[in-house]
């Protein structure tokens, strides 16, 4: 056989010059050359058939490749996902999604108790942590990292219809084009954003802007609630005012806030305005703060949760691991549980479909109320002093009091 292709390789050689045309042509060679012996092996060796054919076909896909353009490693992943998400989510899980229990807001709206956090999905803002930042750019050398369209296009698939965004997050025009990709018409979805510190401080006119372009990076002409992100001092109250204004224009259906401390709420409502239909704040077992949430549970004022899993850090605590044994249930799942069973909207996040998927399943099963009373005791006096030291940098943060203590607030209820 090796005569043969000698002879092959010399006689097609005065017709190519060019060194990719020689590559192809020694390629083909070599297959032939395999796919020859490998005959010869399965006429001499009974207990192989399938290894002739099975020869062949490999040759005729090496021959195939070098014709065909190279293909990216990020396509190949993103079609290997692709192929491997559609069996992912079964029609039950994604049903449980869609008829998730809601929460009415002041003015009777119903909001999802679950929706799907877009924070870090695709983009890290430039003010995030630096050692998350530092971390997911580690991560990213062993394995493609996915943008914001393909994840929140997943969470849409399995059956998420609360989605969380901000101005902040650096990836709304991405989430647009997921939405506009889906399929799911916008009567189904429950859209949330927020205005940064930046734009809060720069007053009306920028806050004006800033939702326009919100409203057509989402490709919407209105969100069903809007948040101010942080009280920023000296200027969340006109803020404040100017989403009350942006609602009665009907670009926003409800007016809300996050990270307010008891102290910030109460500004706003000794400043004449409505009370927030919403505040969005960190809770988990890990800082639960018992007496701001039922403040803002007597005002009326329905609590949604970030950091509802706490980014992943709690995993491997003894009493979750346990419970979910007892539940035979995640980790995962059991914090997100005690979220919903407390009646606060919890806001899971993930760039990994099967995960978006296991977060969601926290419907079907209930703590008992000792176990409920056992994740209430995880906080510690020390986590309460972590997030008064955070609420007291990430007021100002990014404006141009960013660094100073210029007008916070230094006596907060912290519980």
């Amino acid at each position: 056989h090796g005569s043969i292709l000698l002879q092959s390789s010399k006689s097609i050689s005065h017709r190519t010059t060019t060194p990719i045309s020689s590559m192809k042509v020694a390629l083909s060679a070599l297959s032939l050359l395999f796919a020859t012996a490998a005959t010869s092996i399965a006429a001499t060796t009974p207990r192989l058939p399938n290894l002739a054919a099975n020869t062949v076909n490999r040759a005729s896909r090496s021959i195939a490749f070098v014709n065909r353009p190279a293909i990216s490693s990020r396509r190949q992943h993103q079609h290997m996902m692709s192929s491997s998400n559609s069996n992912i989510s079964t029609p039950e899980q994604k049903q449980t999604l869609l008829s998730c229990p809601s929460i009415s807001l002041r003015d009777g709206t119903p909001h999802p108790s679950i929706g799907f956090g877009t924070y870090k999905v695709g983009f890290i803002p430039a003010s995030a942590s630096s050692a998350v930042a530092a971390s997911s750019a580690s991560s990213s050398s062993s394995e493609p990292q996915r943008t914001a369209e393909e994840c929140v296009r997943d969470a849409l698939e399995v059956g998420y219809r609360f989605l969380e965004c901000a101005e902040f997050y650096g990836n709304e025009a991405e989430v647009g084009k997921a939405i506009q990709g889906s399929g799911v018409g916008r009567e189904e979805l429950f859209i949330c954003s927020k205005v940064w510190t930046t734009t809060i401080e720069k007053g009306e006119d920028a806050i004006r802007a800033r939702l326009d372009k919100t409203l057509a990076d989402l490709g919407t002409d209105y969100v069903d609630l809007y948040l101010v992100h942080w009280p920023v001092p000296n200027h969340h109250v006109d803020a404040y005012k100017t989403l009350e204004k942006l609602q009665s224009e009907g670009k926003i259906r409800n007016v809300g806030v996050s990270n307010y401390a008891v102290e910030d709420c109460q500004e706003l409502l000794d400043a004449g305005c409505s009370p927030p239909a919403v505040n969005q704040i960190e809770i988990n077992p890990f800082l639960y703060r018992k007496q701001t949430i039922e403040y803002f549970q007597g005002q009326g004022v329905v609590l949604q949760s970030y950091r509802s899993l706490r980014d992943g850090k709690a995993m491997d605590h003894p009493t979750l691991v346990e419970m979910g044994k007892a539940h035979h249930k995640s980790p995962a799942q059991i914090l997100g549980r005690w979220c919903v069973q407390h009646g606060f909207v919890y806001m899971p996040k993930s760039v990994k479909m099967e995960r978006m998927v296991e977060n969601g399943e926290v419907f079907d099963f209930e703590l008992s109320g000792e176990e409920m009373a056992e994740l209430d005791g995880l906080t510690t006096p020390e986590t309460l002093t972590a997030f008064e030291g955070l609420y007291r940098k990430c007021v100002n943060r990014d404006t141009t009091k960013d660094g100073t203590m210029d007008g916070v607030k230094m006596d907060i209820t912290i519980g």
